[in-house]
């Protein structure tokens, strides 16, 4: 094979997304490298060992190769680490190297194993061990409870919160509900780092640890914690780790049983590991050092939780002649999203930053970032949902794009603006795909079609896979049409939707599947927890978003006092929001854009600035913005507000106020209402009534759900608003300039008690 030439000098063009790649030819540098992080939806498992390694890079390879010793991967975001260490992996249980019994591989989230175990179990490497921390834990703690202390193992807690505020009751102490949140999560890292309540004041005070309640006031709420956990005979998910470390620590033939099983571990997401998970690392490794980590300190979001990449920083030190490999071609990224991404860091300081992974792009130029400024934050909502509909006219899927945001409180605001475009859109950190109960009865239906279809009449007319899928989904509430609104119902079609498109892949790329095989494809990839794709934007805070990627990413907020947050006070802390808006920056594949509002509110005072992380980094930073307008100096987008019908579109907007109470409105809902959700309505409901017959027709006529004309909130503030005039339902939220302007008319026509012409006036 050729010498290798440095990462830095190598450019390479994987094939397009979306396209197969081709067969590799002998070498790497032929075109055989593949995208680091994409691959067909249901390949065939690679024949030989030397297969598993076609299509890496060079330091890919080197990965897959190193299967001896201490090994340390330091991964840039988008460079492929999942793909290198499940090569990994496979290429040593296809080689013989690796027994798959004796694999454990360890990462954060549920979702990361699943997406683990399904990796393997495409390149022919089942029985690997891939799991959280917690699970691998509960499991040998479940197993060898009763030898070690005898009887079962204590139930574990569902609402640790509900414990807290038991034990604050016996304290007589108050808490609201925000102090609650607090102390539980003090109690929590306080586990995790493995401080005991008399010396949490200390830890505490030594870590910077800010909280609502005094030091001393938490340190005893934790040890009464304890001692209630202790008489109800419960633990919590912190004890799943520090019992298993106990065990391990104090009874040496379990501990050798363990390392007897496990011979050999894959950590990813190093950086992430607690002083906790480090101890338990250490106990399952024993004097071995078959260990291999990865990760990327320039990745480190949640030190808040006791999360720290000393271990990932330290690992030569602790590990003497330990193999470094490097990954930094970026497969993910453009080189214009890319170059920002390196910039934000290169604006680093501290440790991690001293670490920091230098990414090169593999992938061909793209549309470079754009920087937006808008009034206010509902218009900075309306802007990015209306950016996202021209986009997917364009032909991008809703299911890749993102809009990603600091805080959760954000949410809402966001998806009023997308329903009210007709966009589609699905929240992440919901209940986990295949725990759904939908999706359960659904799985469960197809099970019993696959086997007795014979005599069901659902599929008398479904004669081939997908158009049977659909029929037995219908029978669970699938329809072709997603119903209107969003919420409860909104989400289980989505659902069920995604099931119905697994079945169109699946025969695509299996065309004599059967309904037996769709099922056990779903048995296995429930149990990886491989969920299929779901349509819709994702709405997801930027913690969330970890691990995952879009074609095109809507990083919205991005002002100071959100981004850094507003209570992130010392250099750690801010270096901490730096990093997690690189995170932010390094989801987007291919399209980006960053976004701030000047106040939150309509018409508020116009008192924030973009980020600091921003500086010297958006075109035009260096000089000062001014409001308004389209295309401002340095190519940065301003919000623009339109016209039509001579009606400007809330300019200058005085700060909208409850036309009951006066008090002023800030939640998106009582916005649209333009009154508190608790103060008395005086809708017309005869107005209301018919307004929802006429957008029915009109749905019908465009082919649409009803909320793509308007949203039921939108005609509840029309009914309650009854507007005489062009400007007075423009001045209702909701009414977008292409609303007015297409339904206008009819909307103030109903309003002004007027009968429509019907299609059969017409005729």
């Amino acid at each position: 094979m050729p010498s290798r030439a440095p990462a830095a000098l190598i450019r390479l063009q994987p094939p397009p997304c979306g396209q197969p790649a081709h067969p590799s030819p002998p070498t790497w540098q032929h075109g055989g490298v593949t995208a680091a992080t994409h691959s067909t939806l249901f390949p065939q498992a690679p024949d030989t060992a030397d297969a598993v390694l076609e299509g890496l890079d060079p330091e890919q390879r080197e990965v897959a190769t190193a299967l001896h010793g201490p090994v340390c991967v330091l991964a840039g975001a988008g460079t492929g680490k999942t793909r290198a260490i499940t090569h990994r992996i496979a290429y040593g249980v296809r080689a013989g190297i690796l027994q798959p019994s004796s694999v454990l591989a360890v990462t954060f989230t549920n979702r990361a194993a699943g997406e683990m175990r399904g990796r393997l179990r495409q390149l022919g490497a089942s029985g690997v061990q891939a799991r959280t921390f917690h699970s691998a834990a509960l499991r040998q703690l479940q197993y060898f409870w009763p030898k070690a202390v005898g009887g079962s193992l204590p139930r574990i807690v569902d609402r640790k919160i509900q414990l807290v505020a038991d034990a604050a009751a016996a304290c007589r102490i108050r808490l609201d509900r925000g102090e609650l949140r607090d102390v539980t999560a003090e109690i929590e890292w306080s586990k995790v780092t493995q401080t005991i309540p008399a010396d949490y004041a200390a830890a505490a005070a030594k870590a910077g640890r800010e909280a609502t309640r005094n030091r001393a006031e938490i340190a005893q709420l934790y040890a009464a914690y304890e001692d209630l956990k202790r008489d109800r005979a419960v633990i919590d998910f912190e004890d799943v780790l520090l019992l298993t470390v106990a065990i391990l620590q104090d009874q040496h033939d379990i501990a050798e049983a363990v390392r007897a099983q496990y011979q050999h571990f894959v950590v990813d997401e190093y950086q992430d590991v607690s002083p906790l998970q480090q101890r338990l690392l250490e106990l399952w490794l024993g004097e071995r050092d078959s260990l291999c980590v990865v990760g990327d300190a320039s990745q480190t979001i949640y030190s808040f939780t006791g999360a720290t990449p000393d271990h990932l920083l330290d690992f030569r030190t602790r590990h003497r002649g330990a193999t470094v490999v490097k990954l930094v071609r970026d497969y993910r990224s453009t080189p214009q999203v890319v170059h920002l991404a390196n910039g934000l860091l290169a604006q680093a300081r501290g440790r991690a930053a001293d670490h920091r992974l230098e990414l090169i792009s593999q992938r061909a130029p793209g549309p470079e970032p754009t920087y937006a400024e808008y009034a206010d934050e509902p218009t900075e909502a309306e802007g990015a949902a209306r950016r996202i509909r021209d986009l997917i006219a364009s032909g991008i899927a809703a299911s890749e794009i993102a809009i990603l945001f600091r805080t959760n409180s954000q949410s809402e605001i966001y998806e009023q603006a997308l329903a009210d475009a007709g966009v589609p859109y699905q929240l992440r950190g919901a209940e986990r795909f295949f725990d759904r109960p939908e999706v359960k009865r659904a799985i469960h239906a197809l099970r019993g079609a696959a086997r007795f279809g014979g005599n069901d009449s659902l599929l008398d007319d479904a004669p081939d896979l997908p158009s049977q899928a659909r029929a037995v989904l219908s029978g669970d509430g699938w329809t072709h049409a997603p119903p209107a609104g969003s919420g409860a119902v909104r989400e289980r079609w989505e659902s069920l939707a995604a099931l119905a498109h697994l079945a169109q892949d699946f025969a695509t790329a299996k065309p004599d599947a059967t309904l037996g095989d769709l099922v056990a494809e779903l048995d296995e990839r429930a149990g990886a927890q491989h969920a299929p794709t779901v349509q819709g934007v994702t709405l997801a805070s930027l913690h969330s978003a970890k691990g995952l990627e879009w074609d095109a990413v809507f990083l919205v907020g991005v002002a100071e006092g959100m981004m850094p947050i507003s209570y992130a006070k010392t250099d750690e802390q801010i270096e901490e929001e730096r990093r997690l808006l690189y995170v932010g920056v390094t989801r987007a594949r291919e399209h980006l854009s960053v976004s701030w509002a000047l106040s939150r509110s309509p018409g508020g005072r116009p008192n924030r600035r973009p980020s600091r992380f921003l500086d010297g980094l958006r075109p035009g930073s260096g000089t000062t913005a001014t409001r308004g307008g389209t295309a401002g100096p340095g190519g940065i987008e301003r919000g623009t507000q339109g016209s039509v019908t001579g009606v400007t579109r809330r300019a200058n907007r005085a700060p909208a106020r409850c036309r009951v109470c006066g008090r002023t409105l800030s939640d998106a809902g009582e916005m649209k209402l333009m009154r508190c959700e608790d103060c008395p309505s005086d809708m017309d409901e005869g107005l209301y009534e018919r307004l929802r017959d006429w957008r029915a027709v009109q749905a019908e006529r465009s082919g649409q759900p009803d909320f793509c004309v308007f949203t039921d909130k939108t005609l509840m503030a029309i009914a309650e608003a009854v507007p005489s005039s062009p400007a007075e339902l423009a001045h209702i939220p909701g009414v977008l300039a292409r609303k007015l302007s297409r339904y206008g008319p009819d909307v103030l026509a109903i309003c002004a008690g007027q009968e429509l012409e019907t299609d059969e006036d017409q005729d």
